[in-house]
């Protein structure tokens, strides 16, 4: 004997429920004639009679009872299995994963996203703290966050934070003990707080600009760092002179904590975007973070 057909079943369960072929051909949308012969087909397969026909109803065998038994819960179960994923489709699920600096986090990612995960508690996110640059289609991720001029051009780059600029400063303890430099040129002689790229493994060559005109300094000094954070605490300790986003030294500057120097050199930088490949199919937890990091000018 072959197995019944699926869609069989699902008919003749459709007919046990409306005790009617009439109202089951309505309820599938299909003609009674095809019902009814569907049904005698499984009969036939099954070698038993599961329903039992008069002139005005249709009432169920003892073996087609028995099949009904069995078969509507289980299809009830699937049915709720599939409205699941169904649902899951589009609810804002599933881990999202992305690459950025330790400033861009603080100041920019994390401060928008943590309402996100208090939001859609299916979304999981994982931030990898790099400030070097990542292949994030070969390296699984599904999308960076780096400043709008270094955005590879074949990459959707959506706009999410303000410009901003870098700034030279350092505790007051330090600059009465060795001065305070006029020119970025006079940094050479001073014990600068370095910056390791992590891709180059080369030290960051400190980038200035004044009335069209832009150098870069090789910096040295007796410390060296890859975390800003970590590079505000040495410039507090008076190990140096500091090169970092304003923003998140603009308090200890304000309390008198650290001193800028260099103000009219200090750049200012295009702000962060996030982007991702062009061809990225995006799910609804994606789209939410993109969204939520989404930058509101003004």
């Amino acid at each position: 004997m072959s197995n019944p057909d699926f869609n069989d079943l699902l008919w003749f369960l459709a007919v046990a429920k409306e005790r009617s072929f009439t109202k089951a051909a309505a309820r599938l949308g299909i003609a009674q004639s095809t019902l009814s012969h569907t049904i005698k087909r499984l009969e036939d397969q099954m070698g038993i009679q599961l329903l039992m026909r008069t002139t005005r109803s249709v009432g169920l065998t003892e073996a087609g009872e028995r099949l009904r038994q069995s078969l509507a819960p289980r299809i009830t179960e699937i049915e709720a299995d599939i409205a699941d994923l169904m649902a899951f489709r589009d609810k804002p699920s599933g881990r999202i994963r992305l690459t950025l600096s330790d400033h861009a986090l603080r100041s920019v990612v994390w401060p928008k996203l943590r309402r996100v995960l208090e939001n859609y508690p299916d979304i999981k996110l994982e931030l990898n703290l790099d400030s070097g640059f990542r292949n994030i289609v070969e390296e699984g991720f599904d999308a960076g966050v780096r400043l709008g001029e270094s955005v590879e051009k074949d990459m959707i780059a959506v706009r999410i934070g303000p410009d901003w600029r870098l700034v030279a400063v350092a505790s007051p303890r330090y600059f009465a003990a060795h001065g305070v430099p006029d020119h970025p040129h006079d940094l050479v002689r001073h014990n600068c707080i370095g910056r390791r790229q992590e891709r180059s493994g080369g030290l960051y060559a400190w980038e200035f600009g004044k009335g069209g005109q832009e150098l870069r300094v090789k910096v040295d000094g007796q410390l060296t760092l890859n975390n800003s954070y970590e590079m505000i605490d040495a410039a507090l300790d008076g190990y140096g002179i500091a090169y970092l986003p304003e923003n998140i030294v603009q308090q200890h500057i304000a309390s008198g904590q650290l001193i800028l120097t260099l103000d009219e050199w200090s750049p200012t930088f295009d702000g962060y975007y996030i982007y991702y490949p062009s061809r990225r199919q995006n799910s609804p937890a994606f789209r939410i973070i993109v969204d939520a990091l989404r930058h509101k000018a003004g």
